[in-house]
């Protein structure tokens, strides 16, 4: 499954479904659900202006999934002042900026350590050592897997 690193706070208002534009400077041909995997990185400054506790927030781990339904190129500093309460970013610049517009998003009850990579990147649920965890997900996915087909 597509996994996507994204640093904390903004990984955890993407799950809690606050923030529903990612802003990126690539765009993706991409469209779907994938896993969101808060960074290691905590970018404290905006955590002060948002007002959430550097210490709250899960690092280093896949924390939920969200569904990707399309990208939204900024063309001009107005259309990206016009989503600020979208995608919570502080930059008005639009230089190469990609909107990528969310929905339906959903927290995992239990946090899977896992390292992240840039871009887009495969998550292999077998690479986990915890038995657990792996229940968990397989649970989640059947719960979805029934509800959506019937």
């Amino acid at each position: 499954m597509k996994c996507l690193s994204i640093c904390q706070p903004f990984a955890e208002l993407i799950i809690q479904g606050k923030k529903t534009i990612e802003l990126r400077k690539w765009n993706t041909k991409f469209r779907g659900e994938f896993l969101v995997h808060a960074a290691k990185n905590i970018l404290e400054d905006d955590c002060k202006r948002m007002k959430i506790s550097p210490k709250a927030v899960t690092t280093g781990a896949i924390i939920g999934k969200v569904n990707l339904v399309d990208v939204k190129k900024y063309d001009s500093d107005k259309e990206l002042k016009a989503d600020k309460k979208k995608h919570y970013s502080i930059s008005d610049n639009t230089k190469n900026k990609y909107g990528f517009i969310l929905e339906k998003p959903k927290k995992l009850r239990v946090p899977i350590e896992y390292l992240g990579k840039l871009n887009f990147f495969e998550f292999h649920p077998d690479e986990i050592k915890n038995n657990d965890v792996k229940l968990d997900l397989f649970e989640e996915e059947h719960r979805y897997m029934w509800i959506n087909r019937h």
